[in-house]
């Protein structure tokens, strides 16, 4: 490949909802959020297509809701709306940016997004807009990250690309064990034996059953969204053994 030519047309890029929050533990950064966005528009004008799905951690999970008592299926749907939330944050700071988008909703809030329709999206990404896709999968028990995987697969995304605020998969938690070695390149079946955190297993199965492959990287890094989607040498490659990065 040469510089600067992208490895994939089309790709899926995967935020967890924590990266807005920046350095605090809930809500929304304006400065960080706008700082993604400059990332995604560089990798936009280096000629990738791109699809967004953002997650809700930052202001509400099902998951922890049902910990504490709440419903579950309520507590997943309020997650969603949480996604819906950082969606109109992302597509205000891109469109500050000039960079046209369309937010895409599973469950209709016609008041602020169109609802998702495959054909509609991927007609946008043609017409050179990125789109944002919130809600999820509009169901609970889903993860944003079965989304992400889900939705490239749907719209004909070459990769997921799912920005973290880790810089890859170790062999350890490098938290617990400073001598936890960075995995440059992770075959689909160890990530799932493993049940590596990064993603849940849902996500890596419809992954490895479709061949699409995953690229983690931090996000935090400025410019670290346009090395991926180029397909440079950073973070963890998740495919088969047989591929060449």
């Amino acid at each position: 490949m040469s510089a600067g030519k992208p490895k994939w047309k089309r790709v899926l890029l995967k935020l967890s909802g924590e990266a807005f929050a920046g350095d605090g533990a809930f809500g929304i950064d304006p400065q960080v959020v706008s700082r993604i966005a400059s990332d995604i528009k560089e990798a936009f004008d280096a000629g990738v297509e791109i699809a967004v799905i953002v997650g809700g951690g930052n202001i509400m999970r099902g998951a922890t809701a049902s910990r504490a008592g709440m419903d579950r299926a309520s507590g997943d749907y309020m997650g969603m709306l949480a996604t819906v939330i950082n969606a109109l944050a992302l597509q205000d700071a891109l469109e500050k940016k000039d960079v046209t988008t369309r937010v895409q909703t599973a469950f209709e809030v016609t008041a602020v997004a169109e609802p998702f329709i495959r054909r509609r999206a991927i007609r946008h990404l043609e017409k050179g807009r990125v789109v944002i896709l919130a809600a999820g999968t509009g169901n609970p028990y889903f993860s944003t990250d079965t989304a992400a995987a889900l939705r490239a697969l749907e719209i004909h995304a070459e990769a997921v690309l799912k920005g973290t605020n880790v810089d890859g998969i170790y062999d350890s938690d490098p938290k617990l064990n400073p001598s936890a070695k960075k995995l440059e390149h992770v075959e689909y079946m160890y990530a799932i034996r493993q049940s590596l955190g990064i993603m849940d297993l849902t996500a890596f199965t419809l992954c490895k059953e479709n061949n699409l492959p995953i690229v983690v990287f931090d996000i935090r890094k400025p410019g670290n969204v346009k090395r991926a989607a180029l397909g440079e040498k950073i973070g963890t490659y998740v495919g088969r053994d047989s591929d060449d990065r």
